[in-house]
């Protein structure tokens, strides 16, 4: 549908009581964060320095703008309409309205308290300031700024990309009020969907500290040990680190960086401080590779390269030569990559390069964790969400089991790590965030109401209840439609509404079981997938015209039958990344639930793109035929999936309760929907559908198979033969029905599910 989306404040945004911000610093991070904050619906203004052109004084600001749109900064293009570009010369008047102010130039200190003394003078009492510093201190930014300022500001540290990234460190000092530190968590959790820990004033805060030391130890014990550079990253990937490992990481960052990052954090940490043994910029195959240019991926040349024929290569240490990358299987590991213990006990060569890079980094952690945190839990979700670590140190240590961590660590002398084995506790008088609803939660407070091998329905408190799926990508199997059965009948007694959700990191539901689908056609038991495919039609009208109202969680993929499911429900609470479609035609089928008549009933709906049935069916062809798969939330509200008055939550988190809050509001005085008669275009609809769909096939760029496919949908959702102006949602059900059987019945379906079974990808035949 090309319904332009509607930026409206994200859930929860309007209580914290932001309402406009400014980004000062139109960077690749500057924009980021003003493209993030439009995300959430917040007016922004991003100022940076004025142009050279008087008459485009704010061109700077504007290719920020401009580069966010390229690189996705932004959820959806409308979203860029609500940041205003300046300059710092002619618009610091703007800031008197802003309620948070963050600074996001250059990491020069006394550049940045100029900035600050400007800011102060004009900024309202009360605002928020902050800087998204990575490398200086907050004492130091605040030297010789008045107390009042200083009360007011904090560092929020995000990571590139600002929407990707879910990690914002957050330092503050003594002078803060309690309410200031809550405000500055509130936004960036709230407003912006991060998670946030609290960090002391060190340098490097945790994230970057902990991480650059780690990465400088597995490539200098990489080169002492003779270990190439794949079998490293392989090592690292086993101890947590993504599969970029750490020379793939390095290429990745730039090698032209490490001067600077990790020569600013060397200079800023006392001469003791264990980085000063591992000193990366100082290392001569650093410095032979940067004076040769080779300077990773942004150069085409690191420690990784490709050739022209786009194989890779992988340098050799030694020689500084290229050769041929070795793919390195994480199984060739002892323990086979799993086995921490039986890795780090190896007395084979990559057993030693894993201990020695494993007990530098505990050791290191283990002395400086109550220095750089107030919570050592936070050390773990700085690493794993700032660095994409599958686990922290802490959790590391802990995995390997405390007795041989100690008994090892005193024969070789070390100090024994007993810190990150313990349990410390917050330091006193800092606000925490409220645990969040979550299904595991309700597990720890009893039993599920219904539950079988596939399904699940919790009692959230507040009067109302949660269906949570969990079958693989929670997909339906079969058994899922009798738990929702139940659980209809259950609520209806019990409950005075329902939630649709999970936990799970990747997806609210995946669909149709495909295996089960193709079973069925293997079989050619067409009367079993006939049956599967009405008893899923059913249930999901029973849900939608329910006595009570029906929320879904929607997040990550809500695809097919996912995304079925949730066009059924009363309203939608999404988590803005929400990837949801209809993708069935990749599989040479359509939707058979009745996401087709769904989308149509939304697009009649619609108010603010009046058109008529053709028109209609037109738009929801399109969004099916292509598979549309929304990039977030606010693509989805202009792919006609949301509607205006369904909402969207910024942090993953905070989704399960906002749609608990939803559902509660409309149980009071909820009345069941209407049943719905929906206007259909017709023959005449049909054949403009697929006249178009023939002519592509007549040049050879679609195959029959296609064509037929094409043919179903555009008859369901026309209203096939019938001469009627209106039908009902059973009706075009039907027809859906019925085009999804027959589509089973051709060879091709069979071949498109399968190759997508085993590669995830969609085979065109």
């Amino acid at each position: 549908m090309n319904a332009v989306a509607r930026i409206s404040a994200a859930a929860g945004v309007e209580r914290i009581g932001l309402r406009r911000a400014v980004v000062i610093g139109a960077g690749s991070m500057g924009g980021g964060i003003a493209a993030q904050l439009a995300n959430a619906g917040i007016a922004v203004d991003l100022l940076d320095v004025p142009g050279s052109d008087p008459a485009s004084r704010n061109d700077p600001a504007q290719k920020g703008v401009e580069r966010q749109l390229k690189v996705g900064g932004f959820m959806t293009p409308a979203a860029a309409g609500i940041v205003r570009p300046g300059n710092i010369a002619d618009d610091m008047p703007r800031l008197a309205e802003a309620d948070w102010i963050v600074e996001a130039i250059v990491e020069e200190v006394g550049a940045k308290r100029a900035l600050y003394r400007q800011i102060d003078a004009v900024r309202k009492k009360g605002s928020l300031v902050s800087s998204n510093t990575s490398t200086i201190l907050r004492e130091a930014l605040l030297d010789g700024m008045p107390r009042e300022f200083a009360s007011d500001f904090v560092i929020t540290h995000f990571f590139n990309p600002p929407r990707v990234m879910q990690l914002v460190e957050i330092v503050s000092g003594d002078e803060n009020p309690a309410a200031i530190i809550g405000t500055a968590r509130d936004y960036c959790e709230t407003a912006l969907g991060k998670t946030t820990v609290d960090c002391r004033d060190t340098p490097g805060f945790i994230a970057n500290r902990i991480g650059c030391y780690a990465l400088a130890v597995a490539a200098i014990e990489a080169i002492r040990q003779g270990v190439s550079v794949e079998e490293a990253d392989a090592v690292m990937m086993a101890l947590g680190a993504p599969r970029t490992g750490v020379f793939g990481v390095l290429d990745l960052i730039g090698l032209d960086l490490i001067p600077h990052v990790w020569g600013s954090l060397m200079s800023a940490l006392p001469g003791a401080d264990d980085l000063q043994n591992f000193d990366l910029p100082g290392t001569k195959l650093v410095q032979d590779l940067l004076a040769a240019g080779r300077l990773g991926r942004k150069s085409g040349e690191g420690f990784y390269r490709l050739t022209p024929q786009k194989t890779k290569q992988a340098l050799d240490l030694a020689t500084q030569d290229y050769r041929d990358a070795r793919p390195f299987d994480l199984r060739q590991l002892p323990g086979d990559g799993k086995d921490l213990a039986a890795l780090l006990e190896s007395d084979e060569r990559l057993g030693r390069y894993a201990w020695t890079v494993f007990a530098n980094l505990v050791g290191y952690v283990d002395r400086i964790a109550d220095d750089i945190s107030l919570d050592r839990s936070d050390i773990d979700r700085a690493m794993i969400l700032g660095y994409g670590w599958s686990q922290g140190p802490v959790a590391l240590a802990r995995r390997y089991d405390g007795a041989r961590l100690a008994a090892r660590f005193t024969a070789e002398g070390r100090a024994l790590p007993a810190r990150l084995l313990e349990t410390a506790p917050v330091r006193a008088g800092r606000g925490t965030t409220a645990p969040a609803l979550s299904i595991a939660s309700l597990r720890e407070q009893g039993k599920a109401v219904v539950e079988n091998e596939a399904a699940s329905l919790w009692d959230m408190g507040e009067g109302i209840a949660c269906l949570q799926l969990h079958t693989k990508l929670n997909s339906f199997a079969p058994a899922v439609f009798s738990v929702l059965e139940a659980s209809l009948e259950h609520v209806r007694s019990s409950f005075s509404g329902l939630v649709l959700g999970n936990d799970d990191p990747r997806a609210f539901s995946a669909g149709a079981d495909l295996r089960a689908f193709l079973g069925m056609i293997e079989r050619k038991d067409w009367v079993a997938l006939d049956a599967y495919i009405e008893e899923g039609q059913d249930l999901f009208l029973r849900m939608k015209y329910a006595p009570f109202p029906v929320v879904a969680a929607a997040h990550g993929l809500a695809l097919g039958g996912g995304c079925e499911f949730m066009l059924h429900c009363d309203a939608i609470v999404a988590h803005a990344e929400l990837n949801a479609g209809l993708p069935e035609t990749k599989v040479g089928i359509i939707p058979g639930w009745g996401g087709g008549t769904q989308l149509l009933r939304r697009a009649a709906l619609n108010p603010s793109v009046p058109r008529g049935p053709a028109a209609n069916a037109a738009a929801v062809f399109d969004v099916i035929w292509r598979a549309a798969v929304s990039t977030s939330a606010l693509d989805a509200r202009g792919l006609g999936m949301l509607v205006p008055a369904d909402r969207i939550v910024m942090n993953r988190a905070h989704l399960l309760g906002a749609a608990r809050s939803f559902a509660m509001e409309l149980a009071r005085n909820y009345v069941a929907p209407e049943r719905a008669s929906i206007a259909v275009a017709g023959r005449s609809g049909y054949l403009s559908l697929t006249n178009s769909v023939r002519a592509s096939r007549n040049l050879g760029q679609i195959s029959d198979a296609d064509v037929a496919i094409a043919e179903a949908l555009a008859g369901a959702l026309t209203g096939g033969d019938t001469a009627a102006a209106h039908l009902d949602e059973t009706q075009i059900m039907t027809l859906e029905r019925k085009a999804c059987v027959g589509l089973a019945k051709l060879p091709a379906t069979a071949a498109r599910i399968e190759h997508m079974l085993k590669t995830g990808k969609p085979l065109r035949n």
